[in-house]
């Protein structure tokens, strides 16, 4: 396995997925219910998540071939979605999830799109896409499964973690986040620019 190709991965989709920032809306969201309801939520947000990553990573090439969109157009539109959520994670004007209306708050919105949003379907595929061989999706396979096991043990003792960090350092956490979010999405769309301007000198 390439552990140079596994932390690549592993730190993209932990700073995606933003644990420290999903610990005040996990806990608003499922504040209302008992510490038994609470776990099974942290657990089927996490399996779902996980499942459309992993199907958008096995299946995601053919679903844009058969829509006729090539990888970069969906990379730009990736990296201009992860700057508006790097922008709400840095200026705090996130939505307020008290206003999220759903039969299961635990696949909606905490699975997806929270979790598996656009910008971690991205990153995935453009890691599939790049990979040479079994070791690389090993590594991607493994990493994936460590930022999704990383993720539920944030939202199961998301309850203790918030009592050892305070308001204050979750929010410090956040922002840092936003920070590093907005870098990918930037690295995103500059990629994806070169991209075009590759496939448009080929072509010409």
């Amino acid at each position: 396995m390439d552990l140079k190709l596994f932390g690549e991965v592993f730190v993209t989709l932990l700073v995606i997925t933003d644990p420290p920032g999903m610990m005040p809306i996990f806990l608003a969201l499922t504040g209302p219910l008992p510490a038994r309801d609470r776990n099974r939520a942290a657990w089927q947000a996490v399996a779902l998540a996980l499942g459309v990553i992993v199907i958008f990573a096995v299946a995601g090439q053919t679903l844009l071939a058969y829509l006729h969109v090539d990888l970069p157009a969906l990379q730009a539109a990736g990296g201009l979605l992860l700057i508006l959520v790097a922008l709400e994670l840095l200026t705090g004007k996130a939505d307020d999830p008290s206003q999220q209306v759903t039969s299961n708050i635990a696949l909606v919105p905490l699975g997806t799109p929270l979790l598996a949003g656009p910008g971690a379907i991205v990153a995935t595929m453009l890691f599939v896409q790049q990979a040479g061989g079994l070791a690389d999706y090993t590594a991607i396979a493994a990493a994936i499964v460590a930022v999704m096991a990383a993720v539920w043990v944030v939202l199961r003792f998301s309850g203790v973690i918030v009592k050892i960090l305070r308001p204050g350092g979750i929010e410090v956490l956040t922002r840092i986040a936003g920070l590093l979010l907005a870098a990918i999405a930037v690295q995103l769309i500059a990629d994806a620019i070169a991209a075009f301007v590759t496939q448009y000198l080929t072509m010409s």
